[in-house]
């Protein structure tokens, strides 16, 4: 059960989606999405709502910024994640609004009397653990095949599974080219929630278990190289200021040449934080894959930026805790004798531009030789 507030009383508004299925599961419930019932864009305005966008009737309530979208149907006019034409009408009812979602399981609807709405039997999947299409309609939006892959990753432990007649459709989608037609941005978003699950893995083998990993992430299709980058996974660090998200995709595609990881970001469009942890974390296991030595640890403290960017550093080395925990300490002493020399007390002897640029190298190398030593 809910209490309506001020704002909704004379509405009819369900809970819906992510909040009745985690409610049911047990899982923690973070984020409330609601559907109202019957109801105008004008009416919604008259009372506080505040409208989202102009393709969905989407409003924002004025306090909580939760929101309340009103009944509406769907129907496929184009390709991709927003070829739809969208009909909200206050003579769309629940069950039609339900119906037009991807997976039973997010298809149901709690009122405010605490009664279940779920006329595609969401309860008996979540009973038998199975993630299961609502309607053959799952095949008209392609980004329904990455989110079905995340809800796996989340759920993967608690024992659930994607129906076979579901993979199907995935392999249906994957084969008709339409994932093509996704914007990068929204590939990066339901990429960046499942690497941030429990288990990420089931997004890439469930991704090409039905032939979807080739579209978007082409260095992975073959069967080694994904089997060598999920086998990387396993060290991103727990305690990290960075996402812990950021830190798996880094891992991911170390396995990858500088080039292939390079044209996976651009195609991907990462932001720029994400592309630059990558090329970081290659670096550093490309450190550990060497003997130590004063030369290595230099230039790897250069390719970081680590003098104007020392945190770049602190993040490397959280990294090698988990990947190489032997090599952490001579590492973290050799940062700090670096750390230690100092350009004002070279430049008092007399050293100035190149000659001032070389003897800092020199003395941060013999420094960072010492430490090691």
């Amino acid at each position: 059960m809910f209490q309506q507030d001020a704002l909704t009383q004379g509405l009819e508004v369900y809970r819906v989606g992510g909040a009745v299925r985690d409610a049911l599961l047990g899982w923690p419930v973070v984020d409330h999405d609601w559907v109202v019932v019957g109801a105008t864009p004008e009416a919604m305005r008259q009372r506080g709502f505040k409208p989202v966008g102009r393709d969905f009737p989407v409003f924002l309530h004025p306090q909580t910024a939760e929101e309340y979208a009103l009944a509406r149907t769907e129907r496929k006019s184009g390709h991709g994640y927003g070829g739809f034409e969208v009909y909200a009408s206050p003579d769309v009812t629940l069950e039609e609004d339900l119906s037009r979602r991807d997976l039973t399981i997010n298809a149901i609807a709690q009122g405010t009397d605490g009664h279940l709405t779920d006329p595609f039997h969401g309860q008996r999947d979540i009973e038998q653990r199975l993630l299961r299409h609502v309607s053959p309609a799952f095949s008209e939006d392609p980004l329904r095949v990455l989110r079905t892959a995340r809800f796996l990753a989340r759920y993967a432990h608690l024992g659930f599974t994607i129906a076979p007649e579901t993979q199907a459709l995935m392999r249906q989608v994957s084969q008709s080219g339409e994932l093509g037609h996704l914007a990068a941005e929204r590939v990066w978003v339901e990429t960046e929630k499942a690497l941030g699950e429990p288990n990420p893995e089931c997004y890439f083998t469930t991704l090409a278990a039905c032939g979807a990993l080739v579209t978007w992430w082409p260095e992975f299709d073959a069967e080694e190289t994904l089997t060598a980058a999920l086998e990387a996974l396993a060290p991103a660090p727990v305690d990290s200021p960075l996402p812990l998200a950021h830190w798996r995709y880094a891992l991911l595609v170390s396995v990858l040449s500088d080039e292939q990881r390079e044209a996976l970001a651009g195609r991907l469009r990462l932001p720029n934080a994400v592309a630059q942890l990558a090329r970081h974390t290659a670096l550093t296991k490309a450190l550990l894959n060497e003997p130590l030595s004063d030369e290595g640890v230099l230039h790897w403290l250069e390719r970081l930026d680590a003098w104007r960017k020392p945190a770049q550093v602190t993040a490397q080395l959280q990294l090698i805790g988990g990947l190489a925990p032997e090599r952490q300490i001579p590492l973290q002493a050799a940062w700090q004798a670096a750390q230690a020399v100092s350009p004002q007390a070279l430049f008092s002897e007399g050293y100035r531009g190149a000659a001032l640029g070389e003897a800092l190298r020199q003395h941060r190398q013999q420094a960072v030789a010492n430490a090691l030593s």
